[in-house]
């Protein structure tokens, strides 16, 4: 009964490695595809485009806004392009790299339904990287004040 156990531990212990290895072969895979993604998109931006292509969002969460704004104006400009949640959400993550590209890799493993619904995902980057709306909407109403 024990020699049992222990060549049903041992099988399970070989398994859980070689599982392990396959997912870094995975991961690695998904870090390089989604690398080649965003280039391909580099490549199919139009020349004359009037709104510059997006820089990378690197998940510093002082220019969160700065890069929803940039990415929104590409996407307005090629709305034809860009014509579903789906390839809107993709074009995003073609952009990131470092800790926002690790943020969004469990997304990406789990198939979540954020991937199809692009205010979601904005949203979701919002709560995560720091970007309060309730600041924007206090600075608004400073402002008015300061017009009184």
């Amino acid at each position: 009964m024990v020699d049992e156990l222990v060549l049903l531990l041992h099988a399970l212990l070989v398994r859980h490695r070689a599982l392990c290895m396959e997912n870094s072969r995975l991961m690695t895979q998904l870090r390089m595809l989604v690398c080649e993604r965003a280039s391909l998109l580099r490549q199919v931006r139009r020349p004359n485009c009037p709104v510059p292509f997006p820089s990378r969002f690197h998940g510093e969460s002082g220019r969160l806004p700065e890069f929803v704004v940039q990415t929104m104006s590409y996407m307005l400009v090629n709305e034809d392009l860009f014509c579903s949640d789906i390839m809107k959400v993709a074009f995003l993550i073609s952009l990131l790299s470092g800790e926002a590209e690790d943020w969004v890799v469990p997304y990406i493993l789990t198939d979540s339904p954020i991937l199809c619904d692009y205010e979601a995902f904005v949203e979701e980057m919002k709560q995560y990287f720091g970007w309060d709306d309730d600041e924007d909407e206090d600075d608004f109403d400073d402002d008015e004040e300061d017009d009184d």
